[in-house]
């Protein structure tokens, strides 16, 4: 009986031992799996602190830094969203150096190296930005068939302007909500005339623009003909 029970006390603690064993493995799978995806989105050495923050030091000094184009939308839609990821976290980086040049420039008075860089990586960025979007936008319509993400409609103010009004829910009825009946989603009669004066201004100005514009042109032809 003793025997037995050694026995069985002794598989029982083996059993304890490969399942703990089984489970560490795991977690270490795991782990080894997150990390190397951490590792395959990180963009800086180990064996450099701050001077990420700061240009190449071959650069410094420079009146002038070469630099390329910025991101076409055309050159962003032909790339997996895993690259874009990739791509948006090496550009948040690259503007947070030109923003820390920028502002080490104005400390010292002196003019930012290329400052052009900026608007291009911003540029990237908003383009980026945009396609993401367009395919959140293409998915959800084959999805749902909405085009929007929020549901809405176009409505009238008291002022006469149209504006998008995006739908929300509400925890009662509509006729009993007093906040949303509150809400005037019309334009009073009286309001009309000073609607269509609104747009007389806008095309008065947008017309003395053009005339603007074109006796320019004319003064400028008039010159370079004499």
């Amino acid at each position: 009986m003793a025997a037995a029970a050694a026995r069985r006390s002794s598989s029982r603690a083996g059993l304890a031992i490969a399942t703990r064993l089984q489970k560490t493995e795991l977690g270490t799978d795991n782990w080894t799996g997150l990390w190397q995806q951490c590792r395959n989105l990180h963009t800086t050495r180990s064996c450099r602190g701050l001077e990420d923050f700061f240009d190449d030091s071959n650069n410094w000094g420079e009146l002038t830094v070469k630099s390329g184009a910025p991101w076409t939308a055309k050159q962003l839609r032909i790339k997996s969203n895993e690259d874009l990821h990739k791509l948006w976290y090496v550009l948040v980086k690259e503007n947070n150096m030109l923003l820390t040049i920028e502002q080490e420039a104005k400390r010292q008075r002196l003019q930012m190296p290329s400052p052009e860089r900026l608007k291009k990586v911003e540029r990237s960025m908003a383009r980026i930005d945009s396609v993401l979007q367009e395919r959140e936008d293409a998915l959800r319509l084959l999805q749902t068939g909405q085009e929007k993400g929020r549901p809405g409609a176009w409505r009238r103010n008291l002022f006469g302007q149209t504006y998008w009004y995006k739908f929300k829910e509400w925890p009662i009825p509509w006729h009993l909500n007093k906040v949303y009946r509150k809400k005037r989603f019309y334009t009073p009669p009286f309001v009309d005339i000073f609607v269509r004066r609104r747009i007389e201004n806008h095309l008065r100005i947008k017309n003395r623009a053009k005339k603007k514009e074109s006796a320019q042109k004319k003064k400028i032809s008039q010159a370079s003909a004499s």
